[in-house]
């Protein structure tokens, strides 16, 4: 996440947070995750975003099948470039 975070917005302007979940706590308290140990070897998170204000959940997006998220051009998000820090 770090890494992303890096890439995508390296002065922190943007408002975006990126965080992990290594324990997979937050993850399983929302439901997303997903069996996968005989691949990977633990359970593994779905993919997915959220918007937080006030410390409440406004929307949430979440891939339906752990493969791609169907449906995506019907869901307003910034594009990555305007995300993206323009000193990069």
């Amino acid at each position: 996440m770090k890494a992303w975070g890096a890439v995508l917005d390296p002065s922190n302007k943007s408002g975006i947070r990126f965080l992990g979940d290594p324990d997979a706590k937050f993850t399983e308290a929302l439901g997303l995750s997903f069996e996968s140990a005989a691949i990977f070897g633990n359970n593994r998170s779905k993919r997915y975003a959220l918007v937080v204000e006030d410390g409440k959940v406004k929307e949430a997006y979440v891939e339906p099948d752990n493969t791609g998220v169907d449906g995506i051009e019907n869901i307003s998000l910034p594009s990555i470039d305007e995300l993206r820090d323009p000193e990069c």
